[in-house]
């Protein structure tokens, strides 16, 4: 074996480590009683850290009346604090905001299990703390060790006193540093009588209960064991990291069985001290049985509390489904690797095991080389567990199905009379067995057992001598009825099994079935607003309450949904869960108070919130099905958010190609003009001796140059603006007045314009002002790339299907060259036919098409038979167009 570290394990280990050195730091000052000083010596600390020139405030420290804890203090800045009316009393708690506002490097928060005063962002002070975290704000802080959520049944079983106030032991995981404060006990009680921790009155009182000896004694060894473990985990990670040993990892797993019982959470806790000594993953499992009746709700209730606190404390759910709860528990086993099962230690009576088989015995016997490990779980003070719901099949009375069974029996016991002739007394026993069997598929176990009884009464009244008597001759029909009593219980039994099976088959079916169709859907949603309507649709369908969806937008959140109004604090919760990705609202500890629960949408980072109505609080099964949902919507957010991204990407990398040849496009064609200008200028200014035929030549080279830039500077404004999209103001004008409007504005230098518009073309509705613009730069590339002299025509008609007036542009220039190319590439920017022959930036048919395709038309190109160019125009007839006469045409 190397002593060369595990390169994978390494660079994991390297990146984790530069994830911590990036973000906040979380100080903790860990004690195991109130008064070992705990905020004295984060006061010290603070003030070595301000003397060092750290940014340090105080948001929160309870100096409890004590002189010198109070003196330190006062040499640190110190926030506001938030004032609270509760039960006409005024309450001083620490200010979140206030904190968020200022924003300190290091913020020192004292007590941190403490319970937050109404109207609070949180319950919770280690709430507020890790909200400052996520904000980059290090955190110093305190708390003892019978505040740790998984001691807390073992703090009260040593001191007999149940700590309410509690902190998970995550946000102690999390801490960057702890620092143990540790005193002697003996010390500790001396500060006790001297008054210096609580007053003599409450003193007294205390070392009564709490500060006794031996429960200091206890509290001090647990603190220690906590921080010697965290000292542990630091140096097994610095000698692997550095291969000093060959250090051997047991890669121990846990598996703890959760049920309804009160005793599960104390179960729950001693696995999580378990896997945190062991430095083990641990799984808190449920099995649900097809077999057996619901839980009721109240046995539904508190199954949920305790796989949520089991997931608070840091451990993975799991429901499983099976025949047995330990063949369920141990095939996860065998397929997770699981080395060590925890179960409760059993509390019934032996009977029940005789008749239903011991769970404990089952698991140990099917363990094989895995640990099973027997804890108690009884809680001698809660209250005792329910029996399973009595509801049968969606709540369907009983009394129906006893009812109807009886009816089966009867007309069994009808058949049998009149067929006595034919049926053999082994028969008529059949009759009432597919009586019950048929009474057992349809209702209650309650109703198959009324069924299979009255069965054995109505054969012994009816059909076994002496008749219509419950007596009977022959002790072997004793055998007969209990046997009649015990099949027909019998497959009632596993009729109603099968049924509850195929039940739960079918609802898992429905549920993978729903998800695949969300899938499918989720898929082919094209936008984040396709996305929101399915996500809405599937959550209502499921829990049959109002949902919404809401992205950020702009700073702001933007709900999909009417049916779910937001007032100020719905709009809170659901800013805080997209902020910091966790769950918010009814049913969690942030926000309780608000009218609904938010769940996030994260991929990469959190895309969106999902908001549901108040309700019954979600199951943990639930919740999964949502977070299942959540996550897939949110993958596909984040894929529509990256094609956007993409698109942007591109352009702006078609903007840049289009600047850099616009840049070196219309460079040129500016010079040109300018040196002219420039030219003609300087020419009238110093030459002498200039005719006036000399000076009217250079104005007009000057007035002809200048008119020039004024077109380059028009189309270029042109283009921009019909790029960013344009308004188009529809008129019904005349084909004639486009055609003129353009042409009036056009020098066609001695070119005749021939017009051939049909008579019954008629008005099109166009913008008077943006479309005569398409005729002007079509005449002036006929007049760019025609000879002096040459017509041009332009021609009007209407389609066969009367649906788009076609206007032609034709010259008799020298058309299209084999080399520009396709000719609907001219309409491109900055193409041109002839670049070294003819001005321009190749503007001006892309205007043309970009104007023609505002208004819903077509523009087309090709050569014109004979020689030349052809444009043709499509411009469609929307509405009905005021007729022309004839008489009013232009001319």
């Amino acid at each position: 074996m190397t002593d060369r570290p595990d390169p994978d394990r390494l660079l994991s280990r390297i990146h984790h480590e530069e994830a911590r050195s990036n973000r906040a730091k979380l100080k903790v000052f860990f004690g195991f009683a109130p008064g070992v000083g705990k905020t004295y010596a984060m006061l010290q600390s603070a003030r070595r850290l301000r003397d060092d020139g750290v940014d340090v405030a105080i948001g929160y420290v309870e100096t409890h009346g004590r002189a010198d804890t109070a003196a330190l203090a006062d040499a640190i800045e110190t926030l506001p604090r938030r004032r609270t009316d509760y039960r006409f009393t005024v309450l001083d708690d620490f200010d979140l905001e206030a904190a968020l506002t200022r924003s300190p490097k290091v913020l020192l928060v004292d007590e941190l299990p403490h319970t937050n005063a109404p109207g609070g962002r949180h319950a919770k002070r280690w709430q507020d703390v890790l909200d400052l975290l996520e904000a980059g704000i290090d955190v110093h802080t305190t708390f003892n060790v019978q505040h740790l959520e998984s001691l807390n049944d073992v703090v009260a079983q040593i001191t007999g006193v149940q700590v309410r106030e509690t902190v998970p032991d995550s946000v102690l995981d999390r801490a960057d540093e702890i620092e143990l404060v540790d005193i002697s006990i003996e010390e500790l009680l001396t500060r006790m009588r001297e008054g210096k921790i609580y007053g003599l009155e409450q003193a007294k009182r205390a070392a009564d209960k709490f500060f006794t000896y031996g429960n200091l004694l206890a509290l001090r060894e647990l603190a220690l064991r906590r921080v010697a473990d965290r000292i542990d985990a630091e140096v097994r990670t610095y000698r692997e990291t550095n291969a000093i040993t060959d250090a051997w990892s047991t890669n121990e797993r846990l598996l703890v069985a959760v049920g309804p019982a009160p005793g599960s959470a104390r179960l729950v806790r001693a696995t999580k001290r378990m896997a945190t000594r062991l430095k083990a993953t641990w799984v808190a499992s449920y099995v649900e049985l097809p077999a057996v009746k619901p839980l009721s709700d109240a046995n539904r209730g508190r199954l949920e509390t305790n796989l949520a606190l089991a997931e608070t404390l840091g451990a993975e759910i799991v429901r499983l489904t099976g025949a047995r709860v330990s063949e369920a528990l141990l095939d996860y086993a065998r397929k997770h690797d699981v080395t060590r099962l925890i179960i409760g230690k059993p509390t019934h009576s032996r009977l029940k095991d005789l008749l239903r088989g011991s769970l404990l015995d089952e698991v140990v016997r099917g363990s094989g080389d895995r640990d099973v490990l027997v804890t108690s779980g009884e809680d001698e003070n809660a209250p005792p567990v329910e029996p399973h719901s009595k509801i049968v099949a969606a709540g369907a009375p009983r009394w129906p199905g006893v009812v109807a069974g009886l009816v089966l029996v009867a007309l069994a016991t009808i058949v049998g009379h009149f067929g006595r002739a034919l049926f053999n007394p082994a028969d008529f026993v059949i009759l009432y067995m597919l009586a019950v069997m048929l009474t057992a598929a349809r209702f209650s176990r309650t109703a198959s057992l009324t069924a299979s009884l009255a069965s054995v009464f109505a054969y012994d009244f009816f059909f076994v001598p002496p008749f219509l008597t419950l007596n009977f001759a022959d002790a072997r029909h004793l055998l007969t009825f209990t046997m009649l009593f015990v099949v027909g219980a019998t497959i009632s039994t596993l009729t109603i099994r099968i049924r509850r099976q195929e039940q739960d088959a079918r609802t898992r079916e429905e549920r993978t079935a729903g998800l695949y169709v969300l899938t499918r859907e989720l898929a082919t949603a094209d936008t984040r607003d396709e996305v929101a309507r399915v996500v809405m649709s599937r959550l209502a369908s499921a829990f049959h309450r109002k949902v919404a969806v809401l992205f950020p937008a702009g700073g702001d959140l933007q709900s999909a949904s009417r049916d779910l109004t937001f007032g100020p604090q719905e709009l809170a919760v659901a800013r805080w869960t997209l902020d910091h990705g966790r769950p918010a609202g009814v049913g969690t500890d942030t926000l309780p108070g608000a009218q609904i629960v938010c769940i996030p949408m994260i991929s990469d980072v959190p895309r969106g919130v999902i908001a549901m109505e108040v309700g019954a609080p979600l199951t943990t099964e639930q919740r999964s099905f949502v977070d299942v949902i959540a996550r897939q919507a949110a993958v596909v957010v984040e894929r529509h958010a990256l094609a956007d991204e993409a698109r942007s990407a591109a352009i702006r990398a078609r903007t840049e190609e289009l600047r850099s040849d616009l840049l070196s496009t219309v460079s040129h064609d500016l010079r040109t003009p300018l040196a002219v200008i420039t030219g003609a200028a300087t020419t009238l200014r110093d030459a002498k001796g200039l005719t006036i035929e000399d000076h009217v030549s250079l104005y007009d080279s000057i007035c002809d140059e200048a008119t020039r830039m004024e077109r380059l500077i028009t189309n270029l404004l042109e283009m921009t603006r019909l790029e960013t999209g344009v308004e188009v103001k529809r008129d019904w004008i005349p084909v004639e007045e486009l055609v003129g409007s353009g042409a009036a504005q056009v020098d066609l230098r001695g070119r005749d314009l021939r017009v051939a518009i049909a008579d019954d073309v008629p008005m099109v509705a166009v913008d008077a002002v943006l479309f005569p613009q398409a005729f002007v730069n079509l005449f002036e590339n006929a007049v760019k790339y025609t000879p002096a002299g040459t017509p041009i025509d332009v021609s009007a008609r209407v389609s066969d299907g009367r649906e788009t007036v076609i206007v032609e542009v034709s010259d008799r220039g020298s058309g299209f060259a084999a080399a520009d190319g396709e000719p609907s590439r001219l309409f491109d920017k900055f193409v041109r036919g002839d670049q070294k022959t003819v001005a321009g930036v190749g503007l001006g048919l892309a205007i043309v098409r970009g104007i023609v395709e505002a208004h819903g038309g077509e523009l087309t190109a090709e050569n014109r038979r004979g020689g030349g160019a052809l444009f043709r125009l499509s411009i469609p007839l929307t509405g009905e167009p005021p007729a022309v006469p004839t008489d009013e045409r232009p001319l």
